[in-house]
């Protein structure tokens, strides 16, 4: 793509994900699905104005990594282990249900082929965490306790879920299954979730040694921790994760919530200064929010229209009744599977509904099950056709019953007040 193409291209995306975003709130519906219809009208499903090729694509990346830094930013790991084993409980119910009553649609139902019937399961496991954030960010419930335990339970989601695309696509390549190789990936994600907070603390410190003096050149904050977001990004990706772990951990470590103490009875001098290094810094995390707010909310819009455009509905056959029965049962399995995990877990039945709609979304991660089944021959024309109506619905859909479900809370709690 020629430079100024891409500069008008990048020009009509920002522009219409921000007007249709405009529209959306001021008809009260969340940002989010603006963007999501910005997508759908600019690209191949209506006017075919844009296309998702990889230069778009990667700017789209590049925004859900600084969101998802932005969630570890306000995610308090603290918080988030007191809640205990909900997320993981959530995740697992979330993981099983769906792929279990997938494979049964689709292999015993439908009497699709098992590779097939496989990848359509593992596509109805996805959970679009960004789509999540951002609709209980629209609503200003990113910090209650149900999106704690949302977001906790969507990474663990997508660890999950990387695994099992790993997992899939051995077996569609070579034909046969390895869990040795499964194992390993699985193993390196989970260490480095638990390492990369740590050293991203650390960096962070040093990072903000250098930004106190007078002497540094401005944008050093910013500049070093969009480095170290990049750099975690990558990592993520070399040992099989999704890069938005990077982004998250990156903002874990940066977090005021985050820190690390060690305690001896006796008074040791490196164990005091290791301390002052993984205190909670409020400052710096204010700074840095401040200064990161503009360039997140600038990128992220660019991942949510992307994810529209993503989806070509031109491809699906609106006249198959085939299409449209495997369609109605995946959605009805994609939906109860994710819905019922949060009444699995012991909270208010408010809590418990919003936790399951917020663990529907599919977005960009179904899209890549269905996309990488359908480019290796594994899905057909109609079976991915199928896919895209249900991986669509369950994207736009929940985020207006949240919003009604928060509203109903709202108006039934100003009326109990006002009756005492």
């Amino acid at each position: 793509m020629e430079a100024h193409n891409f500069f008008l291209l990048l020009a009509v995306l920002l522009l219409a994900a921000r007007f249709l975003s405009e529209i959306a709130m001021r008809i009260g519906v969340p940002a989010v699905i603006g963007e999501l219809a910005a997508g759908l009208i600019i690209g191949p499903s209506l006017f075919g104005l844009v296309s998702a090729d990889a230069t778009m694509k990667l700017l789209a990346e590049i925004g859900i990594i600084l969101l998802l830094f932005e969630v570890g930013m306000d995610t308090d790991v603290f918080r988030l282990a007191k809640a205990g084993s909900k997320p993981i409980v959530v995740a697992i119910a979330g993981v099983v249900f769906p792929f279990g009553f997938g494979y049964l649609v689709s292999h015993q139902i439908f009497d699709l082929p098992l590779l097939a019937s496989l990848f359509i399961a593992g596509t109805l496991t996805a959970t679009s965490i960004g789509i999540t954030v951002r609709v209980l960010t629209d609503l200003q419930r990113r910090n209650s306790d149900e999106a704690q335990i949302v977001v906790g339970a969507a990474v663990l989601d997508d660890i999950v879920g990387v695994i099992l695309l790993a997992f899939l696509y051995q077996f569609a390549v070579s034909g046969e299954m390895s869990l040795i190789a499964t194992a390993k990936v699985g193993a390196y994600i989970v260490l480095f979730m638990l390492i990369s907070p740590i050293a991203a603390k650390f960096i962070g410190y040093i990072i903000a040694q250098f930004d106190r003096s007078d002497q540094t050149a401005p944008g050093l904050l910013l500049t070093m921790t969009l480095s170290l977001i990049m750099l975690f990004s990558y990592l993520a990706h070399a040992i099989g994760a999704p890069e938005i772990m990077g982004g998250f951990a990156a903002g874990i470590a940066m977090s005021q919530h985050f820190r690390i103490s060690l305690s001896s009875r006796f008074k040791v001098p490196f164990i005091d200064r290791i301390n002052r290094i993984f205190a909670p810094n409020p400052a710096l995390s204010h700074q840095l929010e401040t200064q990161m707010r503009p360039l997140i909310h600038t990128f992220t819009p660019l991942f949510f229209i992307m994810v529209g455009i993503s989806l070509n509905l031109k491809q699906v056959d609106w006249s198959s009744g085939f299409v449209w029965g495997l369609s109605a049962l995946l959605l009805l399995v994609a939906v109860a599977g994710k819905l019922v995990a949060g009444y699995l877990i012991k909270e208010p039945r408010l809590q418990q509904a919003i936790i399951g709609l917020s663990m529907i979304p599919r977005g960009e991660v179904g899209l890549i099950f269905a996309q990488l089944g359908y480019a290796n021959g594994i899905l057909d024309a109609q079976i991915y056709a199928a896919l895209l109506i249900v991986i669509a619905l369950t994207t736009v859909v929940p985020p207006f019953i949240i919003k009604w479900l928060y509203q109903h809370e709202a108006k039934t709690s100003n009326f109990a007040q006002e009756k005492t």
